[in-house]
């Protein structure tokens, strides 16, 4: 009976330790599965990641540009299962709302800012000297000479991008690939846009060997603009030249039609420009420069790459884009254009006029 009784005992003894082990046990997978919840929401919200673009003007290459990086920047977000949260804006020209908007910015504590443009992105390279926020530039003509890196392979500090080069003798060569007989070329720019300083220069030391006539015109505003196309066409000039300036660019819908009734061809630095009206754009694929910014916005943010070390991007621009109702209206026959250009050219393009592109 003793025997029994204390097998009994032991019995018990064993199963209340089952038990509390058992216990322990569920009680362990508990925490254990609450830690690895915690630690997914953690994860999820380091995965979240704030951007600023500025926009520097209302036009259809810029507009362009900003509507590609989203697209990519969605598609990479959905693959790679983070989170970019955009604050888009646009200073339109206006320096006071640039700096305006990188402030607000800088306070939302964002990871990255983007500046569309070579004024924004000085903006924002002086507004982030001490902060050390990155930035991803996209089309800037010449970042080197804008001061923006300390060279293209090796930009050496916290701001890098693409670049939107322009050949300016390539699109000097198409004005007398149309009319051999040219003798008079108007510059028309923004005397106060970087990305007009280079390609000016470099446009009247070309024409000025070849013996050709040239005559600056200049505006800061589509009224200025608008008066400077006017002076132009009394000064019936045989063609005009605009390199990848977004003040012009921002006026050619308000000009196109002037230049096109004169039969004065004007050769531009951008497909945009032929999309408002211009007979002829030559430069970037400004779509794909949109999705390159976009994945090098991701290389920074998700592989923390350091921009200091992170090319900036260049293109083939070797598109002639033609506007075939502006070529008619001047006189040109488009296939005959086409033709002249092609030696000139990676491909030769159509577009008929519109505000922005589809």
């Amino acid at each position: 009976m003793k025997k029994a009784l204390a097998l009994v005992l032991s019995l018990m003894m064993v199963f209340a330790l089952i038990s509390l082990a058992s216990a322990e046990d569920v009680v362990e997978e508990i925490v254990e599965d609450a830690i690895d919840e915690a630690l997914e929401e953690m994860e999820d919200e380091a995965k979240s990641f704030k951007i600023g673009i500025c926009n520097f003007v209302d036009d259809a290459s810029l507009n362009q540009i900003i509507a590609n990086i989203r697209m990519e920047l969605e598609e990479i977000a959905e693959e790679e299962g983070v989170i970019f949260e955009i604050a888009e804006d646009n200073c339109n020209l206006d320096g006071s709302v640039m700096q305006q908007i990188i402030t607000n910015f800088i306070a939302d504590d964002v990871d990255l800012m983007v500046g569309v443009a070579t004024p924004v992105a000085m903006t924002m390279q002086g507004m982030t000297e001490e902060n050390k926020i990155p930035v991803v530039f996209a089309a800037v003509s010449d970042p080197e000479g804008a001061g923006l890196v300390a060279s293209n392979d090796a930009p050496g500090a916290n701001i890098t991008g693409t670049s939107d080069f322009l050949d300016t003798g390539a699109v000097l060569n198409l004005i007398f690939a149309a009319n051999p007989d040219a003798k008079k070329v108007a510059l028309l720019y923004n005397p106060s846009e970087d990305a007009s300083t280079a390609p000016i220069k470099t446009a009247k030391e070309i024409l000025g060997a070849k013996g050709i006539e040239v005559k600056e015109y200049t505006g800061s505003n589509p009224s200025e603009v608008m008066l400077a196309a006017d002076a132009i066409v009394a000064d019936e000039m045989d063609a005009v030249f605009t390199p990848t300036d977004n003040t012009i660019m921002a006026a050619e819908l308000s000009i196109y039609e002037k230049f096109a009734e004169a039969k004065i061809p004007h050769y531009t630095g951008a497909d945009s420009f032929a999309l408002n009206g211009a007979f002829v754009g030559y430069g970037v694929d400004y779509a794909n420069l949109g999705r390159v910014t976009g994945d090098m916005i991701a290389e920074i943010l998700l592989e923390e790459k350091d921009p200091a070390t992170l090319p900036v991007q260049t293109f083939d621009n070797g598109t002639a884009t033609v506007n075939t109702e502006t070529c008619a209206a001047i006189g040109f026959d488009f296939e005959a254009i086409k033709e002249a250009f092609a030696p000139f050219c990676t491909q030769v393009n159509e577009i008929t006029t519109a505000e922005s592109f589809e």
